[in-house]
């Protein structure tokens, strides 16, 4: 099983900072921030928090870390690593890849199934409100719910579970898609 990263979504990375979310859009959205130290998964950021953690350093304007946040976000993730760069970080799924994996009609199928079963497989994150699972756990969890599940055969499909793997996956949620004024001025 690879060694899972500490992880920080764009709520927890406001939290370390007592700033609301939008403030690291905003940071974004001026280049002070960016996605260089993030994985995208299911269109959403998630930076190494050993970036996030000395993030307040780098910037014009020193930010001090709160402590005390960095320390429940560590051990809501236990066990965890200090992974260095994004390399460091195994394949991560949220609904949208897991949609893809799995050959599920719908991110919103995926997602009810979530809720309701007949899937099994534990979150390995619980980051800025979403689930995330590392691959390797989906994978060990398929067989499960393939007994499990009466409509569903939980198959794997073995090209998207490659492409995550080999980090070259260009589905749905590999991306973050613009929105509000930003997807005005793209379009």
């Amino acid at each position: 099983m690879p060694k899972k990263p500490f992880l920080a979504g764009r709520q927890e990375f406001a939290a370390l900072y007592g700033v609301k979310p939008t403030q690291v859009t905003q940071w974004l959205g001026r280049g002070v921030l960016n996605y260089d130290h993030a994985a995208i998964v299911s269109g959403s950021p998630y930076w190494l928090l050993s970036f996030v953690r000395g993030f307040g350093q780098t910037t014009a304007r020193p930010k001090e870390l709160d402590q005390a946040v960095l320390k429940q976000v560590v051990v809501g993730q236990e066990p965890g690593v200090w992974a260095r760069t994004v390399e460091e970080i195994p394949p991560l799924l949220g609904l949208q890849e897991m949609t893809q994996l799995f050959g599920v009609a719908s991110q919103q199928s995926m997602a009810a199934m979530v809720r309701k079963g007949p899937f099994t497989a534990p979150a390995d994150y619980q980051l800025s409100g979403s689930k995330l699972w590392l691959l390797d756990t989906l994978i060990e969890a398929a067989p499960e719910m393939q007994a499990k599940s009466r409509t569903l055969p939980w198959a794997i499909n073995t090209q998207v579970q490659a492409a995550l793997r080999q980090k070259r996956y260009t589905g749905p949620g590999s991306v973050i898609v613009p929105r509000g004024l930003a997807a005005a001025k793209a379009a």
